[in-house]
């Protein structure tokens, strides 16, 4: 009978080993295999918190002319822009400068919105993302970089800050491919509207700023360079 119970409790702390292994296995698992995006926006509710704080931004960068000249017959512009922070129209986050063929400058923006089933409180949300400026003499695909797409930008980089880097980086490369592909996201409740070119001419001695409109679309307000 002895025997039996030291064989019985054997198999019992062996069934309790094993259950403990699996337990740790699973754990380890959803640590280090990569999550697939629509598991990150389905499950995460640290994501979910962080879009539904996302607070309504109204000016999101500027730009002005340094300087203009002309060289075998064309004219080039050389403009500076800014970007600035969401909590600070004064801070700036970046800042580059570009020259430009012609004097009429397209600024590109990616505007991504958030709708009810990624915000918690059933606002509507929305990110504006800077991708290219390019002349109207240049395509857009030969433009120059502002961002750099896939990587987390610099005007939110407090935004995930709550998730893990990797979480971070699998959100922001899927949010950049919405530029390509706006229908990428739809069933998550994100949406994007690309192509949102700001087509200016631009002139010395002005500074245009760059709002957003109570529909979500970006403007230039030009206003005189004090």
């Amino acid at each position: 009978m002895a025997k039996v119970s030291k064989t019985f409790k054997f198999f019992v702390y062996l069934i309790i080993l094993v259950l403990l292994a699996v337990i740790l296995i699973s754990a380890l698992s959803n640590l280090l295999m990569p999550k697939t995006i629509r598991e990150l926006l389905a499950e995460n509710k640290l994501l979910k918190e962080a879009i539904t704080n996302l607070t309504q931004e109204d000016q999101i960068g500027y730009a002005k002319v340094i300087s203009k000249e002309n060289k075998n017959g064309k004219v080039y512009t050389t403009i500076k822009f800014v970007e600035t922070a969401r909590d600070d129209k004064l801070k700036r986050i970046l800042e580059k400068n570009y020259t430009i063929e012609g004097d009429v400058v397209n600024f590109d923006a990616l505007i991504v919105k958030f709708t009810d089933k990624m915000v918690m409180d059933g606002k509507q949300k929305s990110i504006y993302l800077w991708r290219r400026i390019y002349g109207e003499k240049t395509s857009p695909e030969n433009g120059f970089a502002i961002e750099q797409a896939g990587q987390e930008p610099a005007r939110y980089a407090d935004m995930l800050q709550k998730l893990r880097m990797k979480d971070r980086k699998l959100f922001w490369s899927n949010i950049w491919q919405l530029a390509n592909d706006k229908e990428k996201l739809k069933d998550y409740g994100i949406e994007a509207i690309y192509g949102n070119a700001v087509y200016q001419q631009l002139k010395e001695g002005l500074i245009y700023v760059f709002k957003v409109s109570s529909a979500g679309q970006v403007y230039p307000e030009v206003v005189p360079e004090m």
